[in-house]
Protein backbone atom coordinates (compact mmCIF):
# COMPACT_ATOMS: atom_id res chain seq x y z
CA UNK A 1 0.00 0.00 0.00
CA UNK A 2 1.65 3.46 -1.43
CA UNK A 3 1.51 6.54 0.70
CA UNK A 4 -0.79 8.57 -0.36
CA UNK A 5 1.06 11.21 -2.45
CA UNK A 6 -1.03 14.24 -0.77
CA UNK A 7 0.74 13.30 2.65
CA UNK A 8 4.36 14.23 1.28
CA UNK A 9 2.86 17.07 -0.91
CA UNK A 10 1.35 18.91 2.05
CA UNK A 11 4.00 19.03 4.86
CA UNK A 12 3.70 20.18 7.61
CA UNK A 13 5.36 24.07 7.72
CA UNK A 14 6.44 26.68 10.46
CA UNK A 15 8.77 29.16 11.60
CA UNK A 16 11.38 29.39 13.92
CA UNK A 17 12.70 33.01 15.16
CA UNK A 18 15.87 33.75 16.93
CA UNK A 19 15.84 36.54 18.71
CA UNK A 20 19.88 38.91 18.30
CA UNK A 21 20.90 36.48 15.78
CA UNK A 22 24.92 37.01 15.52
CA UNK A 23 26.61 36.86 12.27
CA UNK A 24 30.24 35.91 11.73
CA UNK A 25 30.74 38.94 10.55
CA UNK A 26 29.96 40.86 13.17
CA UNK A 27 26.63 42.05 12.24
CA UNK A 28 23.28 41.23 14.48
CA UNK A 29 20.05 41.00 13.33
CA UNK A 30 16.80 41.66 15.66
CA UNK A 31 14.92 38.72 14.24
CA UNK A 32 16.24 35.59 12.38
CA UNK A 33 13.36 33.81 10.97
CA UNK A 34 13.82 30.02 9.56
CA UNK A 35 11.02 28.63 7.87
CA UNK A 36 10.97 24.59 7.98
CA UNK A 37 8.92 21.75 7.03
CA UNK A 38 8.36 18.49 8.76
CA UNK A 39 7.02 14.96 7.70
CA UNK A 40 6.75 12.22 10.11
CA UNK A 41 6.89 11.84 14.02
CA UNK A 42 9.97 12.18 16.20
CA UNK A 43 11.16 8.93 18.01
CA UNK A 44 13.08 8.35 21.18
CA UNK A 45 15.11 5.79 22.30
CA UNK A 46 14.92 4.81 26.67
CA UNK A 47 17.48 7.71 27.11
CA UNK A 48 15.73 10.20 25.48
CA UNK A 49 17.76 10.26 22.59
CA UNK A 50 16.55 11.29 19.20
CA UNK A 51 16.90 8.22 16.88
CA UNK A 52 15.27 8.86 13.33
CA UNK A 53 15.85 12.93 12.14
CA UNK A 54 16.88 13.33 9.70
CA UNK A 55 17.88 16.81 7.97
CA UNK A 56 17.75 17.49 4.00
CA UNK A 57 19.39 21.06 2.82
CA UNK A 58 18.57 22.73 -0.62
CA UNK A 59 21.28 24.19 -2.89
CA UNK A 60 21.35 27.92 -3.64
CA UNK A 61 18.39 30.18 -4.46
CA UNK A 62 16.32 26.77 -3.48
CA UNK A 63 14.39 25.85 -0.81
CA UNK A 64 12.75 22.88 0.95
CA UNK A 65 10.02 22.78 -1.45
CA UNK A 66 12.53 21.61 -4.23
CA UNK A 67 12.38 18.40 -2.95
CA UNK A 68 8.55 18.03 -2.88
CA UNK A 69 8.22 16.69 -6.31
CA UNK A 70 7.91 13.04 -7.79
CA UNK A 71 11.87 12.76 -8.38
CA UNK A 72 12.87 13.03 -5.22
CA UNK A 73 9.84 13.01 -2.54
CA UNK A 74 8.11 10.27 -4.92
CA UNK A 75 11.44 8.12 -4.77
CA UNK A 76 12.06 8.36 -0.94
CA UNK A 77 9.09 9.54 0.95
CA UNK A 78 6.15 6.77 0.12
CA UNK A 79 5.42 3.93 2.32
CA UNK A 80 8.03 1.76 2.05
CA UNK A 81 10.86 3.70 0.70
CA UNK A 82 14.11 4.19 2.33
CA UNK A 83 13.13 7.81 4.20
CA UNK A 84 9.31 6.77 4.92
CA UNK A 85 8.01 9.62 7.21
CA UNK A 86 6.26 6.20 9.02
CA UNK A 87 9.66 5.59 10.21
CA UNK A 88 11.45 8.51 9.81
CA UNK A 89 10.89 12.32 10.75
CA UNK A 90 11.93 14.97 8.30
CA UNK A 91 13.24 18.01 8.36
CA UNK A 92 13.27 20.43 5.21
CA UNK A 93 14.54 24.29 6.26
CA UNK A 94 15.00 27.27 4.07
CA UNK A 95 18.52 28.52 4.60
CA UNK A 96 19.31 31.96 5.74
CA UNK A 97 17.99 34.36 2.91
CA UNK A 98 16.01 31.74 0.95
CA UNK A 99 12.41 31.01 0.43
CA UNK A 100 10.11 31.58 3.73
CA UNK A 101 13.07 32.59 5.75
CA UNK A 102 14.54 36.28 6.53
CA UNK A 103 16.36 37.77 3.55
CA UNK A 104 17.05 41.02 1.87
CA UNK A 105 14.26 41.57 0.23
CA UNK A 106 11.91 41.34 2.90
CA UNK A 107 12.38 45.19 3.73
CA UNK A 108 16.60 45.30 4.61
CA UNK A 109 18.25 45.34 1.11
CA UNK A 110 21.46 45.31 1.11
CA UNK A 111 21.62 46.27 4.89
CA UNK A 112 20.70 42.37 5.69
CA UNK A 113 23.65 40.81 6.90
CA UNK A 114 26.22 39.40 4.69
CA UNK A 115 25.98 35.59 5.96
CA UNK A 116 28.19 32.70 5.15
CA UNK A 117 27.76 29.17 4.89
CA UNK A 118 28.84 29.03 8.62
CA UNK A 119 26.01 31.36 9.72
CA UNK A 120 23.72 28.77 7.70
CA UNK A 121 24.73 25.80 9.54
CA UNK A 122 24.61 27.29 13.02
CA UNK A 123 20.72 29.32 12.50
CA UNK A 124 19.68 25.28 11.34
CA UNK A 125 21.44 23.87 14.12
CA UNK A 126 19.43 26.18 16.34
CA UNK A 127 16.22 25.51 14.44
CA UNK A 128 16.62 21.14 15.07
CA UNK A 129 17.73 21.91 18.39
CA UNK A 130 15.92 24.79 20.07
CA UNK A 131 13.11 25.43 17.39
CA UNK A 132 12.53 21.12 17.28
CA UNK A 133 14.06 19.91 20.56
CA UNK A 134 16.26 17.24 18.51
CA UNK A 135 19.09 16.12 20.06
CA UNK A 136 20.78 13.79 17.91
CA UNK A 137 19.93 13.36 13.66
CA UNK A 138 20.11 9.72 11.91
CA UNK A 139 21.23 11.53 8.56
CA UNK A 140 22.15 14.70 7.50
CA UNK A 141 21.81 15.31 3.64
CA UNK A 142 21.85 18.21 0.65
CA UNK A 143 22.54 19.04 -2.65
CA UNK A 144 24.76 21.40 -3.95
CA UNK A 145 24.71 24.04 -1.27
CA UNK A 146 23.67 21.49 1.07
CA UNK A 147 26.00 19.06 0.18
CA UNK A 148 28.54 21.65 1.31
CA UNK A 149 26.69 22.39 4.79
CA UNK A 150 26.79 18.67 5.25
CA UNK A 151 30.43 18.62 4.95
CA UNK A 152 30.16 21.57 7.65
CA UNK A 153 27.87 19.47 9.70
CA UNK A 154 30.47 16.97 10.44
CA UNK A 155 32.95 18.91 11.23
CA UNK A 156 31.19 21.98 13.37
CA UNK A 157 28.59 18.95 14.88
CA UNK A 158 30.61 15.52 15.02
CA UNK A 159 28.89 13.83 16.99
CA UNK A 160 25.36 14.65 16.20
CA UNK A 161 24.98 12.56 13.46
CA UNK A 162 24.99 8.80 12.33
CA UNK A 163 25.15 9.47 8.96
CA UNK A 164 26.66 12.36 6.09
CA UNK A 165 25.31 12.19 2.32
CA UNK A 166 26.61 15.43 0.71
CA UNK A 167 25.33 15.23 -2.97
CA UNK A 168 26.69 17.14 -5.95
CA UNK A 169 29.48 19.33 -3.98
CA UNK A 170 33.44 19.33 -3.64
CA UNK A 171 34.81 20.02 -0.32
CA UNK A 172 37.39 21.83 -0.72
CA UNK A 173 37.06 26.16 -1.04
CA UNK A 174 34.89 27.61 -3.70
CA UNK A 175 37.84 28.35 -6.36
CA UNK A 176 38.98 27.94 -10.22
CA UNK A 177 35.54 28.10 -12.82
CA UNK A 178 33.09 28.22 -9.61
CA UNK A 179 34.62 31.02 -8.22
CA UNK A 180 34.80 33.06 -11.23
CA UNK A 181 31.06 32.26 -12.69
CA UNK A 182 29.85 33.49 -9.12
CA UNK A 183 31.94 36.63 -9.52
CA UNK A 184 30.49 37.33 -12.51
CA UNK A 185 27.19 36.57 -11.66
CA UNK A 186 27.97 39.29 -8.35
CA UNK A 187 29.60 41.67 -10.51
CA UNK A 188 26.86 41.84 -13.42
CA UNK A 189 24.03 42.48 -10.36
CA UNK A 190 26.63 45.16 -8.30
CA UNK A 191 27.56 46.59 -11.63
CA UNK A 192 24.26 47.66 -13.31
CA UNK A 193 23.53 51.15 -12.22
CA UNK A 194 19.42 50.35 -11.66
CA UNK A 195 20.78 48.46 -8.68
CA UNK A 196 21.58 51.64 -7.10
CA UNK A 197 24.00 49.81 -4.58
CA UNK A 198 20.54 47.61 -3.12
CA UNK A 199 18.31 49.67 -3.19
CA UNK A 200 16.26 49.94 -6.09
CA UNK A 201 12.03 49.84 -5.99
CA UNK A 202 12.18 47.61 -9.45
CA UNK A 203 14.56 44.88 -10.05
CA UNK A 204 18.14 45.74 -12.33
CA UNK A 205 16.80 44.03 -15.16
CA UNK A 206 20.05 44.39 -17.05
CA UNK A 207 21.96 42.90 -14.18
CA UNK A 208 19.91 40.05 -13.01
CA UNK A 209 19.68 38.80 -16.59
CA UNK A 210 22.99 38.37 -16.92
CA UNK A 211 23.09 37.05 -13.56
CA UNK A 212 20.87 34.54 -14.91
CA UNK A 213 22.35 33.92 -17.87
CA UNK A 214 25.91 32.55 -16.35
CA UNK A 215 23.73 30.63 -13.67
CA UNK A 216 21.91 28.84 -16.61
CA UNK A 217 25.78 28.29 -18.22
CA UNK A 218 26.71 27.12 -14.87
CA UNK A 219 23.86 24.14 -14.41
CA UNK A 220 23.77 23.27 -18.16
CA UNK A 221 23.46 19.87 -19.05
CA UNK A 222 24.99 19.41 -22.46
CA UNK A 223 23.51 16.10 -23.36
CA UNK A 224 20.02 16.60 -22.56
CA UNK A 225 19.79 19.93 -23.45
CA UNK A 226 21.00 18.80 -27.10
CA UNK A 227 17.95 16.23 -26.71
CA UNK A 228 15.35 18.64 -25.43
CA UNK A 229 16.21 21.48 -28.26
CA UNK A 230 18.05 19.65 -30.46
CA UNK A 231 17.29 23.02 -33.48
CA UNK A 232 17.91 26.52 -33.08
CA UNK A 233 14.47 27.17 -32.83
CA UNK A 234 14.29 24.57 -30.05
CA UNK A 235 17.19 26.43 -28.43
CA UNK A 236 16.16 29.61 -28.01
CA UNK A 237 12.36 29.01 -27.22
CA UNK A 238 13.96 26.91 -24.16
CA UNK A 239 16.35 29.63 -23.14
CA UNK A 240 13.34 32.12 -23.66
CA UNK A 241 11.48 30.56 -21.70
CA UNK A 242 13.75 29.65 -18.69
CA UNK A 243 14.80 32.95 -18.14
CA UNK A 244 11.40 34.77 -18.33
CA UNK A 245 10.22 31.59 -15.73
CA UNK A 246 13.16 32.85 -13.58
CA UNK A 247 13.03 36.73 -13.68
CA UNK A 248 9.47 36.22 -12.08
CA UNK A 249 10.43 34.73 -8.70
CA UNK A 250 14.47 36.44 -8.59
CA UNK A 251 15.05 39.22 -6.48
CA UNK A 252 18.60 40.81 -7.15
CA UNK A 253 19.55 41.24 -3.41
CA UNK A 254 18.60 37.60 -2.36
CA UNK A 255 20.47 36.45 -5.40
CA UNK A 256 23.43 38.09 -4.67
CA UNK A 257 23.74 37.46 -1.25
CA UNK A 258 22.90 33.72 -2.31
CA UNK A 259 25.90 33.69 -4.59
CA UNK A 260 28.12 35.38 -2.35
CA UNK A 261 27.36 33.32 0.59
CA UNK A 262 30.15 30.82 0.03
CA UNK A 263 32.64 32.86 0.58
CA UNK A 264 33.49 31.35 4.30
CA UNK A 265 33.24 27.99 3.01
CA UNK A 266 36.52 25.67 2.76
CA UNK A 267 36.08 22.63 5.11
CA UNK A 268 39.50 20.69 3.21
CA UNK A 269 41.61 21.60 6.85
CA UNK A 270 39.25 19.77 9.32
CA UNK A 271 37.85 16.47 7.05
CA UNK A 272 39.87 14.54 9.84
CA UNK A 273 37.10 15.71 12.73
CA UNK A 274 34.30 14.02 10.77
CA UNK A 275 33.47 10.97 13.07
CA UNK A 276 29.91 9.98 11.04
CA UNK A 277 29.65 7.57 8.11
CA UNK A 278 30.37 9.87 4.89
CA UNK A 279 29.24 9.00 1.46
CA UNK A 280 29.50 11.75 -1.09
CA UNK A 281 28.06 11.69 -4.68
CA UNK A 282 28.82 13.30 -7.57
CA UNK A 283 27.89 13.11 -11.13
CA UNK A 284 30.31 12.88 -14.22
CA UNK A 285 28.33 15.41 -16.23
CA UNK A 286 27.85 17.91 -13.22
CA UNK A 287 29.47 21.31 -14.92
CA UNK A 288 30.05 22.75 -10.88
CA UNK A 289 31.86 20.23 -10.05
CA UNK A 290 33.41 18.15 -13.04
CA UNK A 291 35.59 15.05 -12.22
CA UNK A 292 38.28 15.64 -14.03
CA UNK A 293 39.45 18.13 -11.35
CA UNK A 294 39.48 14.22 -9.40
CA UNK A 295 39.08 16.80 -5.85
CA UNK A 296 36.86 14.66 -4.32
CA UNK A 297 38.75 11.65 -4.86
CA UNK A 298 41.41 12.75 -3.12
CA UNK A 299 40.51 14.77 -0.05
CA UNK A 300 37.56 11.85 0.56
CA UNK A 301 40.93 10.27 2.06
CA UNK A 302 40.83 12.14 4.80
CA UNK A 303 37.42 11.14 6.25
CA UNK A 304 37.80 8.34 8.62
CA UNK A 305 34.66 6.53 7.37
CA UNK A 306 34.53 8.24 4.33
CA UNK A 307 33.67 6.97 0.57
CA UNK A 308 32.85 9.13 -2.73
CA UNK A 309 31.37 7.63 -5.73
CA UNK A 310 31.43 9.88 -9.16
CA UNK A 311 27.92 8.14 -11.08
CA UNK A 312 28.87 7.73 -14.93
CA UNK A 313 27.13 9.73 -17.46
CA UNK A 314 23.71 7.88 -18.83
CA UNK A 315 20.31 8.53 -19.82
CA UNK A 316 19.10 9.15 -16.07
CA UNK A 317 22.16 11.92 -14.93
CA UNK A 318 21.17 15.32 -15.27
CA UNK A 319 24.36 17.21 -14.59
CA UNK A 320 24.24 19.09 -11.41
CA UNK A 321 20.66 18.57 -10.85
CA UNK A 322 21.18 14.65 -10.78
CA UNK A 323 21.01 15.38 -7.14
CA UNK A 324 17.32 15.87 -6.68
CA UNK A 325 16.70 12.53 -9.08
CA UNK A 326 16.56 10.23 -6.36
CA UNK A 327 16.11 7.10 -8.53
CA UNK A 328 19.86 7.62 -9.91
CA UNK A 329 21.66 7.65 -6.45
CA UNK A 330 19.00 6.09 -3.91
CA UNK A 331 20.67 2.75 -4.02
CA UNK A 332 23.66 4.25 -2.17
CA UNK A 333 21.43 5.81 0.73
CA UNK A 334 20.18 2.57 1.35
CA UNK A 335 23.93 1.64 1.67
CA UNK A 336 24.87 4.32 3.94
CA UNK A 337 21.86 3.89 5.69
CA UNK A 338 22.75 0.64 6.61
CA UNK A 339 26.52 1.33 7.55
CA UNK A 340 25.84 3.97 9.91
CA UNK A 341 23.02 1.83 11.62
CA UNK A 342 23.53 2.66 15.37
CA UNK A 343 24.89 -0.62 17.57
CA UNK A 344 21.63 -1.65 20.05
Amino acid sequence: MRLDLEEWRTPEESDFTISSFDFVSGETITELRLHYRTLGTVRRDKHEKVTNAVLIGHGTGGSGSQFINDHFAGELFESGDLLDPARYFIILPDGIGHGGSSKPSDGLHAQFPRYGYCDMVLATYRLVTEGLGINHLRLVMGTSMGGMHAWLWGEMYPEFMDALMPLASLPVQIAGRNRMTRKMIMDAIRNDPEWKGGDYSTQPEQGLTTALYILTIMGSVPLKWQEEAPTQVAADDFLEKRLAAALLVTDANDLLYQVDASHDYDPSYRLSDIQASLLAINSADDQINPPELGILEAKIKEVKFGRAVVLPISEFTRGHSTHTWANVWKSYLEELLVMSEPSM
